[in-house]
Order: structure tokens, then sequence, then C-alpha cells
């Protein structure tokens, strides 16, 4: 009986990450910003079940704030996705530290989750 509630206590704990990574999975990859931004481009991951932004500045954590609105932590800003007609993320407003900086999403390019972010996920978890 202690292994199943176990067994339980786990499976929902792997749904409740897959369905917040599904939710943050739809703001990952490229974002280009034009010639002579500050920044050219932002790479948006998940990592560790958390959404994350890496530009040739460095790498912040994008906290929610509301809908498509984030927190850009390390650099006290925020970033807020755009949608098409179809609601799909096409791009990103980010102002920060005195930048207003306006970016397309990448269609060709795919950044994937790290594969650690998982193991390191899995770990946390063994059934004895």
């Amino acid at each position: 009986m202690k292994k199943m509630f176990l067994s339980f206590l786990v499976m929902c704990f792997f749904v409740a990450v897959n369905a917040q990574d599904s939710t943050l999975q739809q703001y990952t990859g490229k974002y280009r910003f034009p010639d002579g931004s500050v920044v050219t481009e932002i790479a948006v991951t998940i990592e560790g079940g958390v959404l994350t932004s890496n530009s040739s500045a460095g790498t912040s954590v994008l906290e929610k704030l509301g809908v498509d609105t984030f927190s850009v932590i390390a650099f006290q800003g925020t970033a807020v996705f755009k949608r098409d007609d179809a609601k799909k993320v096409v791009g990103v407003v980010i102002d920060a530290m005195g930048y207003h900086l306006e970016g397309s999403k990448d269609a060709a390019a795919l950044v994937f989750t790290r594969p650690e972010a998982l193991k390191n996920k899995l770990k946390q978890f063994t059934v004895r």
C-alpha cells in the first residue's frame, strides 16, 4: 500500500511538471532583434522547470507575472511575449535596464530543454 501511494505521488508530480513545462514550452525558441540593438538575439529555454533567457548580455530567469508577461529577474525588467491571430507566440518586447527591445521569434530555430534538467527532476524521486 505504501509503495502504491508513493507511486501515485510520483505520478502526480510528473503530471504537474509536464503541465507546467508544456505551458512554458510555447515561449521557448530564439528571438532576433534588429541590427544595432544592444542584444542581437536571445534563446529562451526551460531549465529545471524554469523559463530562462540567455543572450550575449547574460542569463536570467523569467518569472511569470501575468498572461504572456514575465519579469526578467537579472536585468530588473519585463518581457512581454506577442502572439499572432492564431494565438501563436511570434515575438517579444523586452524593457530592461533602460533598453527597449522588440524581437521576432525565429521559426526556423529549435531550442531544446537541457536533458540534465530532466535528470535532476528524476533524482529527487527514488522508490525503495
